[in-house]
C-alpha cells in the first residue's frame, strides 16, 4: 500500500494562509501555491512549494486544493471564474475550503462545482488566529461527506488539534458563524470592561489575570484584555472587517432561518461603527477605542 502524501494545492497565501503552508511543507506535503498577488508566495516558492499561474492551474497536479480566502464573492471568483478552480478541477479531486463564507452560497456553489467537473466540496472554517494556524491547533469544524472528510483528515490534522465532522455541506459555515458570533459579541463586551477599569482607576492591565480561571475567562479575554489595556494594536493578528463581514454573515443566515440573533446584530452595528472610524483594516483589539472617553 502506497505511503505517498497527497499532492496539495492552495490558493490565498494571506494572515491564516501563509502559516497554514509552511506547516504543510514541514510536514512533506507537495504543495503547489496561487494567489493573486504572486507575491505573497515568494518565501513559500524559496522553501519549495511550486507556483501555480491561475487557480485552474493549481487543479493540473493536486489531488486536495485548499482555500483560504477572504469572502463569498472571493472563493466565487476563484473557482467559478476565468481560468478558475472549475475549469480545472475533474472528478476524484477535491476542494477544502477553510474560508468563512455565507451557508447557502457554500451550499449552492458546491452542487455546482460538483455538476461542472464532479469536484467534491468541504467547508472546513477554522477558529485560532494566526497563533492558532502558526502552532497547528486550530479548530477545524467541517461540512460535507464523510468519507471525503476521512481522505483529507490527516492533512487537517496537521493544520488543527481538532476536527470535527458538523454535518453536511454547508454546516462548517453554519458553525464559523456561531464561533464568530461568540467572539464579536465577547471582544465587544471585553472592551466595555477594559474602558470601564480604567475610568474607574482600575489597573485594566490586571483584568485578565484577575479573571483567568473562573467563569468570567476565555481565550479571546486573555488576548485581547492585555492588548487593549496597553493600547497595543499591533502586529495586526486578524481585522475588524472580517469579524463584522462575519457577524452580517450570521444575521442575514440568522433572517434566512427565521432565528432571532438581536445581540449579535447589535455587534455588527458596533462592528461597522467601529469600522467606519478607519479601523476596518486594524486589529480588533482597537475596539477599545469605541468606549473610552474622549478628552
Amino acid at each position: 500500500m502506497s505511503t505517498a502524501l497527497p499532492s496539495l494545492g492552495f490558493a490565498g497565501i494571506g494572515l491564516m494562509g501563509l502559516p497554514m503552508c509552511r506547516r504543510l511543507l514541514a510536514a512533506g506535503y507537495p504543495l503547489t501555491v496561487w494567489n493573486r498577488s504572486p507575491q505573497k508566495c515568494a518565501e513559500l516558492v524559496t522553501a519549495g512549494a511550486r507556483l501555480a499561474e491561475s487557480p485552474a492551474a493549481l487543479c493540473r497536479d493536486t489531488e486536495i486544493v485548499l482555500l483560504c480566502l477572504a469572502d463569498t464573492g472571493v472563493v466565487r471568483e476563484v473557482v467559478f471564474g476565468e481560468q478558475g478552480i472549475a475549469q480545472g478541477g475533474r472528478s476524484g479531486q477535491l476542494l477544502v475550503d477553510f474560508s468563512s463564507l455565507e451557508p447557502t452560497a457554500t451550499r449552492e456553489m458546491a452542487a455546482e462545482l460538483a455538476a461542472l467537473c464532479g469536484m467534491a466540496w468541504l467547508d472546513a472554517p477554522v477558529s485560532g488566529g494566526t497563533p492558532g494556524a502558526e502552532a497547528g491547533t486550530l479548530a477545524i469544524m467541517v461540512g460535507g461527506d464523510a468519507a471525503d472528510l476521512a481522505r483529507v483528515r490527516p492533512v487537517l490534522l496537521t493544520l488543527g488539534q481538532r476536527v470535527t465532522h458538523m454535518g453536511a455541506v454547508g454546516a462548517g459555515q453554519v458553525t464559523k458563524a456561531c464561533n464568530q458570533m461568540i467572539v464579536a459579541c465577547n471582544a465587544l463586551v471585553i472592551a466595555e470592561v477594559v474602558a470601564l477599569a480604567e475610568r474607574s482607576g482600575v489597573d485594566a492591565s490586571l483584568i485578565a489575570e484577575a479573571l483567568s480561571g473562573g467563569f468570567a475567562d476565555s481565550r479571546p479575554l486573555q488576548i485581547l484584555a492585555p492588548q487593549m489595556a496597553q493600547s497595543c494594536y499591533t502586529p495586526v493578528k486578524w481585522h475588524v472587517r472580517t469579524l463584522l463581514k462575519d457577524l452580517d454573515t450570521a444575521v442575514k443566515f440568522s433572517r434566512e432561518q427565521g432565528s432571532a440573533t438581536p445581540i449579535s446584530g447589535l455587534a455588527a452595528q458596533l462592528m461597522r461603527l467601529h469600522g467606519s472610524q478607519g479601523h476596518l483594516q486594524n486589529d480588533p483589539a482597537t475596539l477599545v477605542e469605541l468606549f473610552r472617553a474622549r478628552e
